[in-house]
């Protein structure tokens, strides 16, 4: 279990949201936890410069839907990254297993085919307890650490546009 001491909302390396806009997509499934953490990224979002009209929120109906959304989203909107927000929590079928690993498989080849940041913040837990902890209880809001992340590849991304190319243009 990941509860080590980083926490990325205090790490100090939070570049300033001001220039970019952010999509959000959030699974209405487990609503009473996905909309903490989409309240955690948002706030965190603003806390750090973003203005609130370069905030774009949608909702799919299910974390499985995610990807569909965010590429919809990517593809009808002008957005430096897209926090992804789900909550999948373990039940007595392998539905938890297929759902979780599509969802997390599915973001990482856009991710990599699109070469755009889709941030990974869908909690995969074992109890609603658990989820709980992790949505604005005592383990923090990963909904804040998806928007750091995004904050974080928005910026490394805009790095690589400045004119630093070495050799032949």
């Amino acid at each position: 279990m990941a509860t080590g001491s980083y926490n990325p909302v205090n790490a100090g390396s939070i570049p300033d949201a001001a220039p970019f806009r952010f999509g959000i997509v959030t699974s209405h499934w487990h609503t009473d936890i996905t909309s903490a953490l989409e309240s955690g990224a948002r706030e965190i979002l603003l806390e750090n410069g973003a203005k609130p009209e370069n905030i774009i929120s949608i909702q799919v109906p299910g974390s499985y839907e995610l990807t569909a959304g965010a590429r919809m989203l990517y593809d009808h909107e002008k957005l430096n990254a897209i926090i992804c927000l789900g909550c999948i929590i373990k039940g007595e079928t392998p539905h938890f297993d297929f759902i979780s690993q599509s969802v997390a498989n599915a973001l990482s080849v856009l991710s990599a085919q699109l070469s755009f940041p889709f941030i990974f913040g869908v909690l995969t837990t074992l109890t609603k307890e658990q989820a709980l902890e992790r949505a604005g209880g005592k383990l923090g809001n990963k909904g804040a650490d998806a928007a750091v992340a995004a904050m974080q590849m928005a910026a490394l991304k805009q790095s690589f546009k400045k004119d630093t190319a070495i050799g032949f243009k």
